[in-house]
This record gives structure tokens, C-alpha cells and sequence, in this order.
């Protein structure tokens, strides 16, 4: 369930705010190891949704080598601006703003993709899983940390726009997320960490990192 329409602009503005000020914080953003889980290899083009400052952005361009490339996608002005300085002197990594739900890169364009606490974020989260199938090769693979809920959100939390940027007003239960990447067409979905529950803002929600790959052609 979406967020009242009205809301979606208090929502970003919500967003964009706590983030431009975490952009020179040294606070954790992460609810995961996306980027070890994926294990990016030499000479693999990487995309990181929602990259933040760049960290993983910067740890897969010294992975793949300078065969492969890392990019990294945030719609945050702010964080995308701290990311530049910070791939500075890295030539096969770079950064764009875009939206999560339609990002501005070419169809089949990364071997991984690999996101960590933003997907959350995003309203239709159907929507961003299809543009990871979409970015993905054929036989590409995801890994993706997130936060997830353990039951359907009230409306009071839903509609909060700083329920939003805090990471767990647009949770959704896991069996819920994970419809959305299997609906999306994504395959070998598999869920290999997951946190105990804890409290935000008075419900409960925990972290999962998530698996799964593009099929290749030889799939069905």
C-alpha cells in the first residue's frame, strides 16, 4: 500500500532534507553487507542504487578493476556531491541523479546491481525491482539490503513524511517484498540475513539482505 498521493512531495522533501544533512556525517546509513554479498568480480560493471556517499560505490571500483565500472545512482543532491569528491581519482567509477523507479541508464547495462536501506524509500517498490531486472544482463545478479516490517504499517505511520526519511515509514511486510522482486521477473531469490525485529517510531521492522538473479537464456 502507497502513501496518500498528497503526500508524496512532503515525502521527498522529508527525504532530501535528512539526507542532505547526513551527506557530511559520519553516521551509518547501511542495514547491511550488500556489496560482500554480491562479491563483485574483475572486469563486472556494478550499479549501487541509491549510493549515498559513494563508499560502495568506491569499494566496487577497486574490486571490478579497471576493466569494469561502478556507478552509483541517488536522487539526493547533497550525497551525490560528497560521492563525486570522494571517487575522485577513481576513473571507472561515477555517479548520477535519478530516480530509483526509473533510472537513467541504458537496458542491460551491469553484471551486479546492489542497493543498501533505500529501496525502502521508494513508494512503488514493484516498480524499482523491475529496473533492476531491466539494468541487469541476462544471468545478472542482485544483492540488496533493506528494511522491511513485521506487519502492515498503520496509516498514521504511512503518512508521515518523517516516518519516510527515517527508514521505516514506507516499510513493507517481507512477504510483500519479496513478491515485488519475483513479480518483477527475477529469479533465485533467496534471503541470506535477517535481523532480529526491533522498534522504530513505535512498530516493529527488521533488516533482510536479499539475493536472486536475472534468469539467462537457457532459463525458463
Amino acid at each position: 500500500m502507497s502513501p496518500d498521493p498528497k503526500l508524496a512531495e512532503p515525502i521527498a522533501r522529508a527525504t532530501a532534507a535528512r539526507y542532505g544533512a547526513l551527506s557530511t556525517s559520519k553516521e551509518s546509513l547501511s542495514c547491511g553487507r550488500a556489496l560482500d554479498v554480491a562479491a563483485p568480480r574483475d572486469g563486472e560493471d556494478v550499479v549501487d542504487l541509491g549510493c549515498g556517499r559513494g563508499g560502495d560505490v568506491a569499494r566496487a571500483a577497486e574490486r571490478v578493476g579497471p576493466r569494469g565500472s561502478a556507478t552509483g545512482v541517488d536522487g539526493s543532491e547533497r550525497m551525490l556531491a560528497a560521492a563525486t569528491d570522494l571517487l575522485a581519482g577513481l576513473p571507472n567509477a561515477r555517479v548520477l541523479r535519478s530516480d530509483l523507479a526509473a533510472v537513467a541508464l541504458p537496458p542491460g547495462c551491469a553484471d551486479v546491481v546492489v542497493s543498501n536501506c533505500a529501496i525502502n524509500h521508494a513508494p512503488d517498490k514493484a516498480a524499482v525491482y523491475r529496473e533492476v531486472h531491466r539494468l541487469l544482463r541476462p544471468g545478472g545478479r542482485f544483492a540488496v539490503s533493506d528494511v522491511v516490517s513485521e506487519q502492515p504499517l498503520p496509516e498514521s505511520v504511512r503518512n508521515d513524511p518523517a516516518a519516510w526519511a527515517a527508514c521505516y515509514g514506507g516499510s513493507i511486510p517481507e512477504p510483500e517484498y519479496l513478491a515485488a522482486i519475483t513479480a518483477a521477473g527475477l529469479r533465485e531469490v533467496e534471503v541470506v540475513r535477517r535481523t532480529e525485529p526491533y522498534d522504530k517510531g513505535g512498530v516493529l521492522v527488521h533488516s533482510i539482505t536479499v539475493t536472486g538473479r536475472r534468469p539467462g537464456p537457457e532459463s525458463p
